[in-house]
């Protein structure tokens, strides 16, 4: 089982990056797949799910601005993200869980793409 993000990089404040993580090893289209973030010196945090079925859900730090969205097909998560922030730096994580709702309840994490955000 693994999942593998990409599409980190650095930006200024107010630009745009979209995240991608790819599943392979086990169904993702059945689990509750999130991103978290880490930023620097911080304990990780939820930004965002995405489970069939439920409401998508969003941190209100990132509501309005981030999108999450899934295509089973291609067993890919995204993250698109806009109006982009110094306090959006931070590794982000790809998750899945099979537990939905938030996805807290992680059984496989990717090893994270890191997003710089310079004022």
């Amino acid at each position: 089982e693994e999942l593998v993000e990409s599409g980190g990089g650095s930006v200024q404040a107010g630009g745009s990056l979209r995240l991608s993580c790819v599943a392979s090893g086990f169904t993702a289209s059945r689990y509750c797949m999130g991103w978290f973030r880490q930023p620097p010196g911080k304990e990780r945090e939820w930004v965002a799910s995405i489970d069939s079925g439920r409401p998508i859900l969003y941190a209100d730090s990132v509501k309005g601005r981030f999108a999450i969205s899934r295509d089973n097909a291609k067993k890919t998560l995204y993250l698109k993200m806009d109006s982009l922030k110094p306090d959006d730096t931070a590794m982000y994580y790809c998750a899945a869980s099979r537990v939905g709702g938030d996805c807290s309840n992680v059984d496989y994490w990717g090893q994270g793409t890191q997003v710089t955000v310079s004022s």
